[in-house]
């Protein structure tokens, strides 16, 4: 059951990844010439383009992007329960979708955040995939640049996201019961 279920998890939280990529990519309005941003779209469209038809964007918001989100979360979870054997419990499965989407995307921007930064020391010349972590990044950097300029070349807006990421982490944990279980 533990290999199955790590196949499971595997398979549902990589495709959850490129999913979120997906939706954050249309809310960045990133570069979609990106050879990145061209996998991920042809890995997420074909699930998409039929959502589209019915669940369309509410503003610039991509409905049924993050409605696949919730989906992909949802159908590891019922798996996951039917593995083990225990009951399913939709409305339970939907909260903890929700949660888990929301903590997935917090752990994929820690992760850019800190690929972006290390690759900023080796990166020379142009680097697609450097270019889209920029795009994807760099909306939420700003603010934080805005207030604390970078200094003698040192660029602390990352530090101080991380920062406000393991804040925000620890303040979910505190009042979502099931936070540090997802």
């Amino acid at each position: 059951m533990n290999a199955m279920s790590f196949l499971i998890t595997t398979i549902f939280d990589l495709y959850l990844t490129v999913v979120i990529l997906r939706l954050w990519l249309q809310m960045a309005r990133a570069d979609f010439y990106n050879p990145f941003s061209q996998f991920v779209v042809k890995v997420t469209q074909p699930i998409l383009a039929p959502m589209r038809r019915v669940l369309p964007s509410i503003g610039g918001f991509d409905t049924s992007t993050f409605v696949l989100a919730l989906a992909v979360v949802t159908l590891k979870l019922t798996l996951l329960s039917l593995i083990v054997g225990s009951s399913i419990d939709f409305l339970f499965i939907l909260m903890i979708s929700f949660v888990s989407v929301i903590k997935h995307t917090g752990t994929l921007l820690f992760w850019m955040l800190l690929i972006r930064a290390i690759l900023s020391w080796f990166n020379q010349g142009y680097n697609p995939f450097v270019m889209m972590l920029g795009q994807l990044t760099d909306p939420l950097l700003a603010p934080i640049r805005r207030i604390i300029p970078p200094m003698g070349g040192l660029d602390l807006s990352v530090m101080a996201l991380f920062i406000g990421l393991h804040f925000l982490n620890l303040l979910f944990a505190q009042y979502i019961p099931f936070w540090n279980i997802i």
